[in-house]
């Protein structure tokens, strides 16, 4: 079935959506080593290459109306009166629609990841840089492939792009400096992205989802790092202008994102008014705190690279999270690719139990 067909509502599939393109491509003509651990990211980025089609164990079912097994209290709309009026049906419906929202903007994010990176390969001025980056792009590529297959297969449902997802996108294409496909994308989209793959691998109860996500997410660990230690040594060199510019960059990259995670487009299909939703999920403790937690990546990483002043630190104290800058970002990612080797074990352990198991009962039936 086509994609079209799928959508929550209409969507000119036919037309492309383009973005004018500024800057440079830039070539270099010094092939030496570079930067040692840019260039180990970029052999670790080989080394953990993996096939969507065959990691993946595709044969799980999936329950499109709990596709992620969260409790219902997880839920903005549990214990109001919009929560008593959707009936059991209405709420399974709900479920299906909110689960397609968030793998349909992870899917158009990973997208958005794939370009980027294909840009920065143009762009950066460093070969290290162009060498990781090469990597990166099939990574986003087979997180596409796998975001569109689950949609696809075991949901029937996309929305389309988030209109905060695509005006960060625009600003991060559109601009001409090198380094602006790193910080939006890098930092801030796949900053986001990252702790809102965690929260959902740690709470789903569902086998598939979570391998995605964990998967999905040791990839990921290895850009924010990348994006890192590539601004860091950059941002050390611009000047004071420079630098309030990316600031600028920052602090309205993460008013959108914010925004972006409030899914008014799956309100408004159930015909919740958005005045009363912006009020539902202000007053929702379990939301507030799924918002804030969505920058455990952002903001350490942010302080990282260098755009730390008082206008950022302000920024991030309104949005009540500038706490976080206290996360142990290294550690945080070094439990994002651990996850996905646990779970490979895991996996690998249970499957030739089963293996043994069978080969017992044939043995048992033989010497009967």
């Amino acid at each position: 079935m086509s994609t079209r067909d799928l959508y929550s509502r209409p969507v000119d599939t036919g037309r492309r959506w383009e973005i004018p393109m500024a800057g440079n491509a830039r070539f270099t003509w010094e092939y030496d080593e570079g930067r040692a651990r840019l260039l180990d990211l970029y052999q670790k980025g080989k080394d953990k290459q993996w096939d969507a089609a065959g990691r993946i164990d595709w044969s799980i079912e999936v329950d499109p109306c709990d596709a992620f097994g969260v409790p219902d209290q997880a839920s903005p709309l549990y214990g109001t009166e919009y929560w008593d009026k959707l009936g059991e049906s209405g709420r399974r419906e709900l479920r299906m629609h909110q689960a397609s929202w968030q793998f349909s903007q992870f899917l158009h994010g990973e997208q958005g990841a794939m370009i980027c990176a294909a840009r920065i390969v143009e762009c950066a001025p460093d070969l290290d840089a162009k060498f990781y980056s090469a990597t990166q792009t099939m990574d986003e590529a087979r997180h596409v492939e796998t975001f569109s297959r689950f949609l696809h297969t075991k949901l029937g449902l996309v929305y389309p792009i988030n209109d905060q997802l695509q005006s960060l996108l625009r600003d991060t294409l559109s601009d001409s400096r090198w380094d602006m496909p790193y910080l939006g994308m890098q930092v801030l989209i796949e900053g986001l992205a990252l702790a809102a793959f965690g929260v959902a691998r740690d709470i789903t109860r569902k086998p598939l989802p979570k391998q995605i996500l964990t998967y999905v997410m040791q990839d990921e660990a290895r850009h924010v790092a990348f994006g890192r230690m590539a601004l860091r040594d950059h941002y050390r060199q611009l000047s004071a202008a420079e630098l309030r510019e990316r600031e600028d960059f920052v602090i309205e990259g993460c008013l959108l994102m914010r925004d972006r995670i409030r899914q008014y487009e799956v309100w408004e299909n159930f015909g919740f008014p958005v005045k009363t939703m912006t009020r539902i999920l202000e007053g929702a403790q379990y939301f507030n705190m799924y918002q804030s937690f969505l920058f455990t990546r952002i903001v350490p990483c942010v302080k990282d690279i260098g755009l730390w002043s008082d206008r950022v630190r302000d920024a991030y104290d309104r949005m009540g999270v500038l706490d976080l800058s206290r996360q142990d970002l290294d550690a945080l990612m070094r439990r994002d690719e651990e996850a996905a080797d646990a779970l490979d074990a895991e996996r690998f352990a249970a499957e030739e139990e089963a293996r043994r198991a069978e080969v017992r009962a044939v043995i048992e039936e033989a010497e009967t």
